[in-house]
């Protein structure tokens, strides 16, 4: 039996934004306080994930919150020839500032200005909610810039995104661009892209109530992902179809070719942290197919 078109659209109503507009709100003022000691450096700040592509449900509880040291840079010239190399190299010089300078100085503010229930230890920096704020994860990243020439120097011909460290790895990610084409999908699919989005959502929280996959094995980073590949043509007049015809094209689609909805990272790939592995995107598919049988 498919899931009643009625439940569907309720899935796919965006949860409040109101208190999750505030919690921003709220750490942003922080963060671009003249006082901060972090303050004479430039910085970024913007919302990403589920608040900031509104694809929010009502589960959702965090707020994510980017800062990103534009002061100083990191980047990636595996591209470049040798000679182009050479004159970015001659260009080089070492920042006297470093995004773990930058993290530390960040965390310590948060944590004068919202108390000491805030944890620097993991990727993001964990600011619990209080006050009327929700739960935000703030990540405090550094720009990234993946050069593709260098045939004169400051060359600007590179791609823009940010980085951070995870231990010992360097992790690149492009949040703008997954914004960006976001928006842009949405408006191609008559905006149906968006609450597509959450139908998929919501369906990976009941799949996890009634024990049909494991905490984790979706993360909505991927969904949106995953659905960004899906054709217009599937977002049609009702979501019993699209969930139908999307299922249908991802089962027939070659897996190597799906993106991340930054076009620029693969969707699909084993020990990579910016891509959701196979294993986990079939085993998500297969219980969706099983789950929309026997709800």
């Amino acid at each position: 039996m498919a899931i009643p078109e009625a439940q569907l659209e309720t899935w796919s109503h965006q949860g409040s934004t109101v208190q999750s507009a505030d919690t921003y709100r709220r750490i942003r003022e922080a963060l671009l306080d003249s006082r901060a000691p972090f303050a004479a450096h430039g910085f970024d700040i913007f919302l990403q994930g589920s608040y900031g592509n509104d694809t929010n449900i009502y589960a959702d509880s965090d707020v994510d919150v980017v800062i990103c040291l534009t002061s100083t840079f990191y980047e990636d010239t595996d591209a470049l020839s040798a000679e182009d190399r050479a004159r970015r190299t001659a260009d080089w010089y070492a920042a006297g500032y470093e995004l773990a300078d930058f993290k530390g100085e960040v965390a310590a503010w948060l944590a004068t200005q919202f108390g000491g229930g805030v944890d620097a230890s993991g990727k993001a920096i964990y600011v619990p909610a209080g006050g009327g704020r929700r739960d935000a994860d703030v990540l405090a990243c550094a720009e990234f810039r993946e050069f593709f020439s260098y045939a004169r120097p400051h060359s600007d011909d590179y791609r823009k995104g940010i980085c951070f460290w995870s231990g010992a790895t360097r992790i690149e990610n492009y949040p703008r661009q997954h914004a960006d084409n976001c928006v842009a999908k949405n408006l191609s699919s008559n905006r149906r892209f968006k609450p597509s989005v959450r139908v998929f959502k919501n369906l990976r929280n009941a799949m996890v109530q009634r024990g049909y996959v494991a905490e984790g094995l979706a993360p909505s980073y991927f969904l949106e992902g995953m659905l960004s590949n899906v054709p217009d043509r599937c977002f049609g007049a009702s979501y019993q179809d699209m969930v139908a015809c999307a299922v249908g094209w991802l089962r027939n689609a070659d897996p190597s070719l799906l993106t991340c909805a930054n076009g620029i990272h693969w969707l699909l790939r084993e020990g990579h942290s910016v891509c959701w592995r196979e294993a986990a995107f079939e085993t998500f598919l297969t219980a969706l197919a099983r789950f929309w049988e026997e709800y």
